[in-house]
């Protein structure tokens, strides 16, 4: 199945052809930096993180441009407010991102550009566009003319004169049409500001990324994305100004994916249900939240609620669990040579659904991005590989027990590159899920090491009663005791 997804511009999922055979150029849009990011976000990039890692494993070389915007109204608002200079707001939140990135296992693209970084280029493309007719200058504020480009609306299928009609827009008297946008503004006291043929002052938002986008990726490229709330006016401000400019397609296909909801609402700090990724982080293991942002299809909106992190915790507690026992069951069994019929009769099911993983995967990712299949074969493996592990029962792997176990270990650990997943040590994430839980209950983690060594102490002395005292104990505060040749694990287990 060749790789097809759907494209924004013709409304249709469309079989996917590079401008150039196997090279991609990509560019998403990135985060305007005065606050830390949102659940919002941390969808896009990680999104786009996926699409980026499917495509370099597919075996293209994909060139990513996602960019900074380091100044902006919000950002010279929020300096003011905070007393310091706009840079170094932005810089400071740039800082944060990276930092939230990093938790969330975020590969980094090819280029981070920031929007200061290209001013002169940013200025000449207003020249380009000016001397071409499409632009028109207004006491040192320049505005595209929206009725110059035939084809603007084509992206987020509106018609010029159907908004018109029913507009709401707010009046600006320098405008030609309501629906004209700014390419560079005057400034005002107190801003930052660069010198211009029209005077001093800084670009407007939209035409940052036509210019990162053609420095980096040339005049047409491959893939532009985004959240869907930028189809308009952004992206079909992005059409509008590069076609003009240089009288070429700017883009072959859009992507945008769905919004986050929190607890099936929009989320807005009005109504009190804005979270950073920070605040989430503190309550969730960050491959949690990374589950969660990909357990619905990219162009569905996900809702976000403590039932359904707690599912995708649960989820990727299943799976790492059987991770872990995989550990457990293979370690110290020798590496023997066996054929693959011996390795297959050990138990069907496990073996066919193992080797056979990666084509299923590919046919997911294939299908536009379908994540939420992927996964929900992931959960199918796992379920396959519990039973096989029941059937085992104590007892350690050998042979071509050991063999299948591996090779089903092997599979999500190699899938699970694809989604950015499975990336811990089983037993360090185990124990870092369980103390996060613990820590919730207000349960003392020292306390309950201290009690399960007195409990050791008394099975050794043979003092059952006490044992079993210990046991119920911790019971009652929802710990699980499992004893184990390598000693007695704990685990939290609330009731359902």
């Amino acid at each position: 199945m060749a790789l097809s997804f759907y494209n924004t511009l013709t409304r249709k999922k469309e079989i996917f052809e590079p401008l150039v055979p196997g090279k991609i150029g990509m560019y998403v849009c990135g985060v305007t930096v005065y606050d830390y990011c949102h659940i919002g976000h941390a969808r896009s990039v990680v999104v786009f993180d996926v699409i980026y890692r499917y495509l370099k494993a597919s075996g293209y070389d994909v060139t990513f441009v996602r960019n900074f915007t380091d100044i902006d109204d919000k950002i010279i608002q929020k300096a003011n407010e905070e007393g310091i200079p706009w840079n170094e707001l932005a810089e400071k939140f740039i800082e944060a991102y990276y930092e939230d990135m990093e938790h969330l296992n975020i590969e980094k693209p090819t280029y981070e550009p920031r929007a200061t970084e290209f001013i002169h280029e940013m200025i000449e493309m207003v020249k380009e566009l000016e001397a071409k007719g499409f632009a028109y200058v207004v006491d040192g504020d320049v505005y595209y003319s929206v009725e110059k480009f035939p084809e603007y609306g084509k992206l987020s299928g509106r018609k010029l004169e159907d908004m018109m009609a029913g507009a709401r827009v707010e009046v600006d008297s320098k405008k030609k049409n309501p629906f004209d946008f700014v390419l560079w503004k005057s400034s005002k006291p107190g801003e930052p500001t660069w010198d211009s043929p029209w005077g001093p002052g800084r670009p407007g938002w939209h035409l940052e990324c036509s210019v990162m986008s053609r420095h980096y990726l040339g005049k047409t490229f491959d893939i532009h994305g985004g959240g869907e709330d930028l189809i308009f006016p952004h992206h079909e401000n992005e059409i509008a100004q590069s076609e003009a400019a240089h009288g070429v397609p700017f883009v072959r296909y859009w992507i945008h994916h769905g919004f986050v909801k929190v607890n099936k609402e929009k989320m807005s700090k009005s109504l009190g249900n804005f979270f950073t990724i920070r605040e989430v982080l503190e309550r969730y293991h960050p491959e949690v939240l990374r589950l969660f942002l990909l357990s619905k299809h990219y162009k569905s909106p996900v809702d976000f609620s403590d039932a359904t992190m707690l599912e995708a915790e649960k989820g990727l507690e299943r799976i790492y669990s059987l991770l872990d026992a995989i550990k457990d069951k293979t370690r110290n069994s020798k590496e023997v040579t066996l054929s693959e019929e011996m390795i297959r009769e050990e138990f069907p099911e496990l073996y066919e659904k193992a080797t056979g993983f990666s084509a299923r995967l590919k046919e997911d990712m294939d299908n536009d991005f379908n994540t939420a299949a992927v996964i929900g074969a992931f959960f199918e493996l796992t379920r396959t590989a519990n039973r096989y592990l029941e059937k085992l029962g104590k007892k350690k792997a050998k042979g071509a027990q050991a063999a299948l176990l591996k090779l089903t270990e092997e599979v999500f650990l190699g899938n699970g590159k694809i989604l950015g997943l499975f990336n811990q040590d089983p037993r360090e994430f185990l124990e870092s899920l369980r103390n996060r839980k613990a820590t919730s209950l207000g349960i003392d983690v020292n306390v309950v090491e201290k009690l399960i060594e007195e409990r050791a102490k008394a099975r050794k002395e043979k003092n059952f009663a006490k044992a079993d005292e210990i046991r119920d104990q911790l019971k009652a505060q929802h710990i699980i005791l499992e004893d184990t040749p390598t000693g007695t694990r704990w685990r939290v287990e609330l009731e359902q």
